[in-house]
């Protein structure tokens, strides 16, 4: 199963017109306040340093290009064409490389296992942007990218995340001006509860080795200047072992 055509068109309008530099995204936060903060708590369970590195759900590339000048070998990977090639672009010097890839279509997976081989993969807020049938075909997907050595890290906002987001979006003066084009694109973020992440990734195969509370940062501020963070949770998987 793959992602409807409705939400692929929904992220390629996005990242289209999406204005360029960096912070100019809701969630494109300096990889200062999120890629560096999660690698040390995702480093000590990688089992296979030398294995590749997969930012699933890459975007425009920012955490791609840190996590380029930490680990040997960093694929960038999104599901929107037009969010690779920014990736592609704002990478000058070529740290790292790129692919377009629906991340719910298992086959497209194998296709990049069987490239890579096993790989450790990064993924942060990419499974609440799921519609919902899509969740455990992404999980299944993740699965088949980690193979038997690899770790995947992911951070989600957390269910408490719905009513910061929801005061945001319905604020009488309308939603921040970086959340703004987010909704009216449709790539409202959806719930998942924070049972429901673990059940889906068990459910593919996998199982939780370390998991904790922090919070992802976005590049919004409120009007009194305080930066927006959503309640979130990261957890480090990697196969289950019989």
């Amino acid at each position: 199963m793959s992602v409807t055509s409705r939400y692929r068109q929904a992220w390629e309008g996005f990242w289209r017109a999406a204005p360029d530099g960096p912070g100019q995204v809701f969630w494109d936060a300096d990889p200062a306040v999120t890629a560096a903060v999660h690698v040390p708590l995702f480093a000590p369970y990688l089992a296979a340093t030398a294995l590749p590195l997969v930012d699933l759900g890459c975007g425009n590339g920012t955490q791609t290009r840190y996590l380029a000048g930490r680990f040997p070998r960093v694929v960038g990977a999104d599901i929107a064409a037009a969010a690779v090639a920014r990736a592609r672009l704002a990478d000058r010097t070529g740290r790292a490389e790129y692919r377009e890839l629906d991340a719910t279509d298992k086959a497209a997976a194998g296709a990049l296992h069987a490239e890579l081989g096993d790989v450790n993969v990064y993924m942060r807020g990419v499974l609440h942007q799921c519609e919902p049938d899509d969740r455990q075909a992404l999980a299944d997907a993740l699965a088949v990218l980690v193979g038997e050595r690899g770790r995947a890290f992911l951070v989600e906002p957390s269910q408490a995340a719905r009513s910061v987001l929801g005061r945001l979006a319905q604020d009488p003066a309308g939603p921040p001006p970086k959340l703004a084009p987010v909704l009216r694109h449709g790539i409202a973020p959806g719930e998942v509860s924070d049972e429901a992440v673990p059940y889906l990734l068990r459910s593919a195969g996998l199982t939780v080795l370390a998991a904790g509370e922090l919070p992802l940062v976005t590049t919004e501020r409120t009007p009194a200047g305080t930066r927006i963070e959503l309640p979130s949770r990261w957890l480090v998987v990697t196969a289950a072992r019989e």
